[in-house]
């Protein structure tokens, strides 16, 4: 099974044709007679799954030019430039294992930034070399990799956050209807919503799967998961394409009620094809970073705004979901390495979880996982809410992941059970 089906579709306009491998420059970066340490980024830069990989991509492109003008990273007395090398590994497992080798192996990479899901063989050759990982799916771990991390994105769990901001906000939706990829990113998710929504006193009436994009009858499914009448309509962790049709959908077949969501990505595109009023209050879970609150000071990032700006005005209409997560990550990395005065990933690691708490991008975070993912390598701190206001995206509240989890660990645990999610079950 492959992480899942999304599809570039017709709603991303332009924004296709500037998403391309060949303009990047990674790997071609020249720092003579400097010293270099190389960063590795393995994940979908071209195909059906590019909008997981290659957006990041460009972050990690800003964000490295902007270590290096800073002088790097500092290790010692010695100032090491980031030389970033990307492997496209189109979301394929074998491709995923021949990128790994090639970038630990050939290019001496000392880090590796990954999407995750299914990656068990790329994974198994990293505990074989040492090589530290990251991955944004943090239901990719368990005991047996220990040296895989998910220090930025904590996938599914941040989703018990929204529900959670909307139970408060409005009591009166009593029911939900899910409709989820058949998949290792929407089946953890499913279990994550059903956990949070029965712990919100909200029943959930329906549920619909899809295998991928590409097959998947939106506007049949769509009408069925409707006739079930719910007070929520909630799309999982679908693809990009997968919610732009689906809310599509739900506008062209009157739906009035609430929409709950893990991602937005291309939301101007979708508030344009429905209505500002029909996406008034749609929620989900990533913000732009042009966003006010990206300034309050428990935020670790640099610049936030700026970040944005400089990303809009060279990819234009190209900001996504993980647009900001892989260079969360290498920030996270660097203050590690720095730390540890070494660039060798396990003493890296060993700095990095030097202490049971660490700064998340959202504020103060602690290792988390062990209970349910078999290790704590998951950092987990607050998450924004991000709600639709006025055809723009607006973090309305930052909730504790960590607070949620801690509280209703049995409830997730069982969901995660019955799916099939907990480490042991998908080994």
């Amino acid at each position: 099974m492959t992480v899942r089906g999304m599809r570039r579709r017709e709603f991303l306009g332009g924004t296709a044709a500037g998403l391309a491998l060949a303009g990047t420059g990674f790997g071609r970066a020249s720092f003579a007679g400097e010293k270099v340490v190389k960063i590795g980024f393995l994940a979908p830069m071209s195909g059906d799954y590019v909008d997981w990989g290659l957006p990041g991509l460009y972050g990690c492109e800003i964000l490295a030019e902007q270590i290096n003008a800073a002088g790097g990273v500092k290790i010692g007395g010695d100032s090491y430039k980031i030389e970033l090398a990307a492997y496209d590994d189109e979301a394929a497992t074998d491709k995923a294992l021949q990128g790994g080798k090639k970038l630990v192996l050939e290019d001496g990479v000392k880090f590796v930034l990954m999407l995750g899901g299914n990656y068990s063989g790329v994974q198994e050759f990293f505990n074989e070399q040492k090589i530290m990982a990251s991955t944004l799916l943090p239901s990719d771990m368990s005991a047996a990799t220990p040296y895989l991390i998910a220090p930025a994105e904590v996938h599914p769990f941040y989703n018990v956050t929204g529900v959670e901001w909307l139970a408060e906000q409005r009591p009166e939706l009593k029911t939900a209807a899910i409709i989820y990829p058949d998949d290792s990113l929407g089946l953890p998710s499913l279990a994550t919503y059903r956990a949070a929504f029965e712990v919100a006193g909200i029943e959930i009436v329906d549920e619909k799967a899809y295998p991928d994009e590409a097959s998947a009858n939106f506007t049949a499914l769509t009408t069925a998961l409707l006739a079930s009448k719910p007070d929520i309509l909630c799309l999982d962790t679908a693809g990009a394409g997968a919610v732009s049709q689906i809310t599509e959908q739900a506008f062209l077949q009157g739906y009035k009620g609430q929409i709950i969501s893990c991602t937005l990505d291309y939301w101007k595109q979708v508030v344009e094809k429905t209505s500002k009023e029909f996406m008034e209050g749609f929620i989900y879970q990533f913000p732009n970073f042009d966003d006010a609150a990206m300034n309050d000071p428990m935020i670790n990032f640099p610049d936030p705004n700026g970040f944005f700006r400089i990303y809009n005005e060279r990819y234009p209409d190209a900001w996504s979901a993980v647009s900001w997560e892989y260079p969360a990550i290498l920030l996270t990395w660097k203050a590690a390495a720095e730390k540890a005065g070494s660039v060798e990933p396990l003493d890296v690691l060993k700095a990095m979880k030097s202490t049971a708490t660490a700064p998340h991008v959202f504020g103060p975070g602690k290792w988390w996982g062990k209970e349910l993912l078999g290790i704590d390598n998951a950092l987990v701190a607050n998450w924004p809410v991000v709600a639709i206001r006025d055809g723009y995206p607006k973090i309305v509240e930052f909730r504790s992941v960590l607070a949620w989890l801690e509280k209703n660990k049995d409830v997730i645990t069982k969901h995660f059970r019955d799916l099939r999610q907990l480490p042991e079950q998908r080994a």
